[in-house]
């Protein structure tokens, strides 16, 4: 593509060199540079990228897009600009002939259920006979592929490049999770959405946002700033849970929303009636005009709100009525999202995601409902994140659960019991004994907690120490198949630790 093309829209503060010529590539990482590649130097958050222009240089890139002064080879085309941030989204998106224009794009933003909905709506638009993708936390795919994801919404240039696949690639619906740094770092800034979706807010990465008023307003500005920019103008653009109070707060700052959903009868897509147990959901959903008949095998109330942020969704791009139900019903679960990874003979034991004080409230409330047996939690809050939540986690675990058990999570360059000790300390705001794991295992009754560090004999006395009927729920990490710890990233899935101790279980009582 020619120079001039790329560049089209850069409000360039000086330009040196000759404006011409035609561009192989656009990259930000230097190592990704070729004979005449265009870079552009980011300031990002734990290195500056104009400190690798000689190196993109010396690997043939020929055009340098950049916010600070640097010594210019003569055969080097220098463009600056105030942001090279921002740069990078529209080269990204002008190099890559602005995909997102050419087919429907759905933004799903929010603290928690973003992942179950994109997997909700990929069910329910394959139903509908259309072609999804996704961007997500645990992958993305489409036709086929499936690509790491190394954050839950891609760099600017990566977002629009995978885009860009998709749309060569024939698919017709790209459903993204839109996480608030992404909003906040202006990685989706130059798409096109249709539709603007919010779940809820509850307190998470404080480490980043500093204040729940910060985390609010980088959520917003999907909403007030990039969707009115669209060229889509759909009526339903946005989507907003009407029960939650950011999203109440949110509808007032839009003027109303497109549609609102919950379990509030004043909501536009609302459960009329619902059943939840352990088997799934059924519920009649009202959507304008019609209702729903809803089978799902997730289950719990969280769920439920999500099959309705779902259905929201699909209603406001066009998806007939018919194919959500069958979508709906044809999603048997998400990696990691309150997966269920015991047989029936067996203590019920899911393993969950939610690493919020709020996710943990609505995963063990989900889990209360289903019978008079104990619950037993086994959790552990992340190092070198916000740290203001892990004695709200505690507090929530002590406050619901029958047992907790204090684990590590991901400590990276924290010491895991400094951790473990900031999570005791909202333990220790409710009526609880503190216990050793030889009493755990002797079948102490009564509320208590107890300390294990090693993540791995945490889930294995959890799983030891439940009885028939009792719910063991693994909080924090899900879908991932890691542990940090220091630098070092080691192999651990809580899903195959609970399965082998569930063995293990089965063997110690033969």
């Amino acid at each position: 593509m020619d120079i001039s093309d790329v560049v089209k829209d850069l409000q360039l503060t000086s330009t040196t060199g000759a404006l011409s010529g035609e561009v192989s590539s656009v990259c930000y990482n230097s190592r990704s540079c070729e004979e005449n590649s265009l870079f552009v130097a980011v300031s990002g958050l734990s290195t500056d990228g104009h400190k690798f222009i000689d190196d993109a240089i010396r690997r043939g890139a020929r055009w340098i897009v950049h916010e600070k002064p640097f010594d210019s080879p003569d055969h080097i085309t220098c463009l600056q600009v105030s942001d090279g941030r921002r740069a990078l989204g529209i080269t990204g998106r002008n190099f890559y002939a602005h995909p997102s224009s050419t087919l429907c794009l759905i933004g799903i933003t929010g603290t928690n259920g973003k992942t179950t909905v994109t997997y909700l709506l990929e069910s329910i638009i394959s139903a509908a006979g259309f072609f999804p993708g996704v961007f997500g936390t645990v992958n993305y795919r489409f036709r086929g592929k499936t690509l790491p994801a190394p954050n839950t919404t891609p760099e600017s240039l990566e977002f629009q490049r995978i885009l860009r696949q998709m749309v060569d690639d024939g698919v017709t619906h790209c459903i993204s999770e839109v996480s608030s740094h992404a909003l906040d770092l202006g990685r989706v800034d130059d798409c096109d959405f249709d539709v603007a979706v919010f779940t809820n807010l509850s307190q998470d990465h404080l480490d980043y946002h500093l204040s729940m008023e910060r985390y609010y307003e980088a959520k917003q500005r999907f909403f007030l700033e990039l969707l009115p920019k669209s060229h889509k103008h759909n009526p339903y653009g946005t989507i907003i849970n009407g029960d939650d109070p950011w999203g109440k707060k949110l509808i007032a700052a839009c003027g109303g929303a497109g549609l609102t959903f919950g379990l509030d009868s004043g909501s536009d897509v609302r459960a009329e009636q619902f059943n939840l147990t352990l088997e799934g959901i059924e519920a009649r959903v009202r959507i304008p005009g019609q209702t729903l008949r809803i089978t799902s095998p997730l289950i719990g109330r969280f769920n439920l709100y999500n099959i309705l942020t779902a259905a929201a969704a699909a209603f406001a791009v066009g998806i007939s009525p018919s194919a959500i139900e069958r979508g709906v019903a044809n999603m048997k679960g998400v990696p990691g999202r309150m997966e269920k990874v015991s047989r029936p003979d067996e203590p019920h034991v899911f393993v969950d995601y939610a690493h919020t004080d709020d996710a943990l409230r609505k995963a063990i409330e989900n889990l209360l409902g289903f019978g008079n047996s104990r619950i037993i939690t086994v959790f552990g809050c992340g190092g070198d994140r916000d740290r203001g939540k892990r004695p709200l986690m505690g507090f929530v675990a002590a406050t619901l659960s029958d047992v907790v058990i204090v684990t590590s999570d991901n400590p990276r360059s924290e010491e895991p019991l400094s951790i473990i000790g900031q999570i005791e300390g909202g333990v220790l705001r409710k009526d609880i004994t503190k216990i050793t794991k030889a009493e755990l295992s002797s079948e102490h009754k009564g509320k208590a907690y107890c300390i294990i560090p090693d993540r791995r004999e945490a889930i294995e006395t959890a799983v030891m120490a439940a009885e028939p009927g009792d719910i063991v729920l693994i909080a924090g990490k899900g879908h991932e198949d890691y542990q940090i710890i220091g630098k070092e990233r080691l192999f651990f899935d809580d899903r195959i630790a609970a399965r082998e101790s569930l063995a293990k279980r089965s063997e110690a009582r033969l």
